[in-house]
């Protein structure tokens, strides 16, 4: 198969989709790359680099979508990529598409075969290319969110952790998933005071036995909701209802609530974003005010720390990549469960049900599109 790797033209996205390792193992197998010029050089890899692993450098990102079977990203394509994008083209990246009506339209136009990071699901509904990002996007909320909390930058002028006496801030985490867990471990050990709300008892009883001491579990509901904003610094949006848009947990409402320069990080942002004053930024213009409100909600958080991102990320993906390449698409999502939950779009169906109910878009079983294995 011919794999393409285009550069990421979203905005300050420094992440790249495969390194040299993974292009010799595709070299290993058969495989033909082509890596875009420069692609690496935000994650600290050059074009000398990916040429001495066997793959080939193109000079601009029509040339990769030209000649590519396969192509290999990070982040969704944006508009300027639409109109590159052949019919039968597989694209194995990160597509998010419940929260872009706009993105879900020009795929199913294209006629591609549009396998979604996010939705790849293991049999014990852990999502294994969504863990690295989230692991990564979970951390850095707390990271970005003590930054926010400063003064200059429109916080309250708080110390996350506080010193001798002086009280630490407060933080709420919204999820116990990957992202909360992360978020948590983050935030509690620099010292703040950590309130974790998840809707899953199990989920809240493992949590109270791995955390410390300065984390506290409450049973997610509105009434607890609207409680723990009044006195809390920092909270963190961590809900993720696997290809479906997220729910809102902090309506408008309940800003007037908080205390002025209080900060929200919105991770699932993504998928919508799960403040109901949330809307997409970007590194460049991070954050935006509401009645008061520190909103941070960069859709791509991980590219702000693309070293880390980049190998995090092709760990978890390659063998998923090497499987739809040795295999083709088709043989390779009958055959593993995991990939053909990833399907999303394919042939201008949609085949994901979180996707359709997004937008109100006719659902095809995704067995219909995958065909029936013809035994010899």
């Amino acid at each position: 198969m011919i794999i393409g790797v285009p550069k990421e033209i979203k905005n300050n996205e420094n992440r790249v989709a495969l390194t040299p390792a993974g292009v010799a193992e595709f070299k290993k197998s058969g495989h033909d790359v082509y890596v875009q010029a420069t692609a690496g050089l935000g994650s600290g890899i050059t074009d000398a680099e990916y040429v001495h692993a066997g793959a080939t450098i193109l000079p601009t990102i029509e040339d990769v979508y030209e000649i590519a079977e396969m192509i290999v990203k990070v982040k969704e394509p944006i508009a300027s990529e639409y109109a590159l994008i052949k019919p039968n083209q597989l694209l194995f990246t990160y597509f998010h598409f419940a929260s872009s009506q706009e993105l879900t339209h020009a795929m199913l136009e294209s006629g591609a075969i549009c396998l979604a990071y996010e939705t790849v699901e293991k049999t014990d509904r852990s999502l294994p290319l969504l863990v690295p990002m989230s692991e990564v996007a979970g951390r850095m909320a707390v990271q970005e969110g003590a930054k926010y909390l400063e003064k200059p930058m429109g916080g309250r002028g708080i110390l996350l952790g506080g010193v001798a006496g002086v009280k630490p801030a407060n933080v709420l985490v919204l999820g116990g998933g990957i992202v909360g867990t992360q978020s948590a471990k983050m935030a509690a050990g620099l010292g703040a005071n950590v309130t974790i709300v998840d809707i899953s008892l199990p989920r809240l009883r493992y949590l109270e036995d791995i955390m410390p001491a300065n984390v506290d579990t409450v049973i997610s509901n509105e009434y607890n909701i609207r409680q723990l904003v009044q006195t809390t610094d920092l909270i963190i949006g961590g809900v993720l209802i696997p290809g479906a848009k997220a729910p809102s947990l902090i309506t408008r409402d309940m800003l007037s609530l908080m205390r002025p320069g209080t900060v929200m990080v919105d991770v699932a942002i993504d998928q919508g974003g799960c403040f109901e004053t949330s809307h997409a930024t970007t590194h460049e213009n991070p954050t935006f005010v509401v009645e008061g409100i520190v909103h941070y909600c960069v859709a791509n958080m991980p590219g702000a720390v693309p070293y880390t991102s980049t190998l995090a990320l092709t760990n978890a993906t390659l063998p998923y990549a090497i499987q739809l390449a040795n295999k083709g698409w088709k043989k390779a999502c009958r055959e593993n469960e995991e990939l053909k939950k990833g399907l999303n779009v394919v042939q201008g169906k949609t085949v994901y049900k979180g996707v359709a109910d997004a937008w109100e878009l006719p659902l095809t079983p995704v067995d219909d599109v995958l065909g029936k294995v013809i035994v010899a």
